[in-house]
């Protein structure tokens, strides 16, 4: 079957996986997540059914069942009539999910502090030298996306597998809308960085804690500001 012609925003984002041959629906899930994590399909764009059954070589049913999974995951949004929608969040939504993260972080980070080693602080300062690099670059766009790596760092010597799992999903619902691309200057959120990895390798949970819910503070801040 020839590609189906691109016909829709996310479909022209989309990559091909295996070119002509079909697509697992693992692999369909996985194609359309990235897209609307990477903010490539910004929200309120259609998700047109048939153009990316064709695109993959499938029937509708497993980009139906893909849609579904991201539906639960607060990616997608569908109206019986109105077909299928990268989900978009109000500004007082994205206000919301900040809160939310604020407060699952704010806890983890009270277990990692207790349970981080030495090769917790490696990583976690790894991943801020690949930040102050996006920074001087002034790529932006890089800076958010490894922001996300270092708040993970922090949190992961947690081990609290379930509540990173919600934490995480909160972070994929706010990605589509790419709030902080709004956001000119990181200096100040390179500074609230550097503030939590210097509590976190002092084994300071009340320190770390604070400087974290500052961040959140400044975060909503400046997205609203936008």
């Amino acid at each position: 079957m020839a590609e189906a012609p691109r016909s829709s925003p996310l479909v022209e984002r989309l990559s091909p996986v295996s070119p002509g041959k079909p697509c697992s629906q693992q692999d369909i899930l996985a194609e359309l997540r990235r897209v609307i994590l990477a903010g490539e399909a910004p929200p309120g764009t259609a998700i047109p059914l048939d153009a990316v059954a064709k695109f993959f070589v499938v029937s509708p049913i497993p980009v139906r069942e893909s849609l579904k999974t991201l539906i639960g995951e607060g990616l997608v949004d569908h109206e019986p009539r109105g077909g299928y929608r990268v989900a978009e969040l109000t500004r007082d939504e994205l206000a919301e999910f900040y809160v939310i993260r604020e407060v699952l972080e704010a806890a983890a980070l009270r277990s990692a502090v207790v349970r981080a080693t030495r090769h917790d602080d490696l990583a976690a300062r790894e991943v801020l030298d690949v930040l102050a690099q996006s920074m001087a670059a002034h790529d932006h766009r890089a800076y958010h996306r490894e922001s996300r790596r270092f708040h993970l760092a922090l949190l992961a010597p947690s081990r609290m597998r379930r509540l990173l799992h919600v934490f995480e999903m909160a972070w994929n619902i706010t990605e589509p809308a790419q709030p902080m691309s709004a956001v000119d200057e990181v200096e100040w959120m390179h500074a609230d960085h550097t503030a939590m990895l210097e509590a976190f390798t002092d084994r300071d949970a009340e320190a770390l804690v604070s400087h974290s819910q500052e961040h959140y503070q400044r975060l909503e801040r400046a997205v609203g500001d936008a």
